[in-house]
């Protein structure tokens, strides 16, 4: 699949628009619309806490900066920029500038929803919505697979305490519009994730499978029965976003996704 500037835009708009809105759902979050994109804070050494979507609609004023890394800083938290490879150069250009640091890098993979087939699902696994009488126990088996993260490929430069990655799942699973599904093998609770539809774009979130059940195509299952019903819904592209060279990068290659685009990911320490 081929990617140009405004499909990247179209993703990019959606990834700020779902990190708004889970952030907008954490007590003393903090959103501000910048550029076209969002400076986002959402808590303590929260994942959410970014600046996303910027590089697809003007560039963002010295003042806007000032303003947002002090915001930033008195919350003693770094400021950290995801920018994709297709945003206009100059944002980088400006950030570095700044005292930004590249510390990073992560990959965007798409697949045209284009006569999906149905779901693959193993004998024993068993994929349905899991609702919010659950949310609890699907946030864990989603912690609990995140617990053991990925040992192949680039590793990711950051890691979070639990209780911080709990909370963070659970408002961006609550989000208007997300639709969480939960994978159980012979019954247990073996693997979760999640999907929002916007604007044609199905963000394919949250995938994780607990130790336990890896290999018994727990996520192949999850993947499937998305595209299948986000193709269902109207969604003509299906994005995730891995690790590059990552396990998880590699299966959903597999099931013919292609990269799209790169986002450098670049941090301003609170003394830089």
């Amino acid at each position: 699949m081929f990617c140009d500037i405004d499909t990247a835009a179209r993703i990019e708009r959606a990834e700020a628009d779902t990190i708004a809105a889970g952030t907008a759902g954490c007590a003393g979050g903090l959103v501000i619309p910048l550029a076209g994109g969002i400076a986002s804070y959402a808590g303590p050494d929260s994942p959410m806490n970014k600046l996303a979507g910027l590089g697809f609609s003007g560039m963002p004023t010295e003042s806007e900066l000032d303003a947002i890394e002090r915001e930033f800083a008195e919350r003693d938290t770094p400021v950290q920029a995801e920018i994709a490879s297709l945003a206009d150069p100059a944002i980088c250009e400006l950030l570095t500038a700044r005292g930004y640091r590249l510390v990073s890098f992560e990959d965007v993979l798409g697949l045209p929803l284009v006569d999906t087939p149905a779901p693959v699902i193993p004998d024993g696994i068993t994929v349905r919505h899991s609702g919010t009488d659950e949310l609890a126990s699907w946030v864990d088996v989603v912690v609990d697979g995140f617990a053991v993260p990925d040992d192949q490929g680039v590793a990711s430069h950051e890691s979070f305490p639990r209780e911080v990655l709990s909370r963070a799942i659970a408002a961006l699973s609550t989000v208007q519009g997300e639709q969480r599904y939960i994978a159980l093998r012979e019954g247990a609770a073996a693997g979760g994730a999640s999907m929002r539809i916007l604007d044609g774009v199905a963000q394919l979130n949250g995938a994780a499978t607990a130790a336990p059940h890896r290999r018994r195509g727990i996520q192949t299952a999850l993947l499937t029965t998305r595209l299948h019903e986000a193709a269902r819904d109207g969604a003509d592209l299906a994005v995730v976003t891995t690790q590059p060279g990552s396990k998880s990068q590699q299966n959903t290659q597999r099931q013919g996704f292609s990269l799209l685009y790169t986002r450098a990911i670049l941090v301003k320490g609170l003394r830089n």
